[in-house]
């Protein structure tokens, strides 16, 4: 369900609307009284989602302490917010649902009740990974990205890029391109950290120092790597037909232009768990919940991109 004063129950209600016949069908894990906006069918375990899935939204229920309030988040609801994300992971993991695909969370709302993590992915990983870092990838038609370092400011950002982490994250990327995304031959491409890749050095070194052995490294292991390239061309339509993936050294980097090329179409992916995970590429939009302005499209391509994943990983025998 996400944070219940954002827009999570509006624009799952809005998803069920435009997939209702086509599918992929979905259940929703949350208090059936939030969804104001679509016939709910209440169901007490994920085998009848299914069925239920045309007739109306089918709802795990479990209740919030607290009315949700639109706009105004309640720490009170902050247990509930976790239980379901934790409720979610628990029925991928015994092979009850095909993914998670989570709703936004105002993270500042469980951090002042005790939650212990920076976001999603990290809680993820905790409770659904397989011994090596969650790594996010957003997604969008034409270009997924992945930002090596995440949620640091940027000087601790460049501080903390190593040859290791982008060795880690490079080989994460491949399986993924591999058994999530089914490209055979994944081809991933390095950004550099400076202007112009550091410019063989005359603005700065970290390029030539950090980035560079890392693809070598890649390269060495069999994956078809390569950089570091300049981040200020990389995502040219030219450009991007040459990659299936870049991999950003930090944040903004790798996010600026999947959401300038496609807002409301954006999916985030967490990569290295046991189960799959998706999320609309967006907030918890709290300055419109409640008004019904909230756009269902990266909830909608969540949900396409998380039957894709799951249908992709059951045609492949993970190592």
């Amino acid at each position: 369900m996400g944070e219940p004063a954002g827009i999570g129950a509006e624009i799952s209600a809005k998803a069920w609307h435009r997939l209702r016949e086509s599918g992929p069908s979905f259940f929703f894990i949350g208090d059936p009284r939030s969804l104001r906006d679509a016939p709910v069918v209440v169901i007490e375990s994920p085998e009848q989602a299914a069925e239920a899935f045309q007739a109306g939204l089918p709802v795990l229920p479990l209740p919030l302490p607290a009315a949700p309030q639109p706009g105004r988040p309640d720490p009170a609801n902050a247990g509930a917010v976790i239980a379901a994300i934790e409720t979610a992971v628990r029925l991928c993991l015994e092979g009850r649902a095909a993914g998670v695909v989570t709703n936004p969370i105002q993270k500042s709302v469980l951090t002042s009740a005790g939650f212990r993590h920076p976001g999603h992915t990290e809680f993820l990983g905790e409770l659904a990974g397989r011994g090596v870092p969650p790594v996010m990838l957003l997604a969008c038609p034409g270009l997924r990205v992945v930002p090596v370092t995440v949620h640091a400011a940027l000087a601790e950002a460049i501080r903390s890029l190593t040859t290791e982490l982008i060795i880690e994250h490079g080989r994460i990327v491949a399986e993924a391109l591999r058994q999530d995304f089914g490209i055979a031959r994944p081809r991933i491409v390095v950004a550099g950290l400076n202007p112009h890749a550091g410019e063989a050095g005359t603005m700065g070194r970290e390029d030539i120092e950090i980035v560079a052995p890392a693809i070598a490294a890649l390269r060495q292991a069999g994956i078809e790597a390569r950089g570091p390239l300049p981040a200020d061309t990389l995502f040219t339509p030219r450009a991007r037909a040459s990659y299936d993936c870049a991999l950003c050294m930090y944040h903004d980097q790798a996010l600026i232009p999947v959401k300038t090329l496609d807002m409301d179409g954006g999916v985030n992916v967490t990569l290295g768990l046991r189960i799959v995970r998706t999320s609309p590429d967006h907030g918890t939009a709290l300055d419109i919940a409640g008004s019904g302005q909230a756009d269902p499209g990266s909830l909608i391509a969540a949900l396409h991109l998380a039957a894709d994943i799951a249908l992709s990983r059951s045609r492949n025998v993970r190592p």
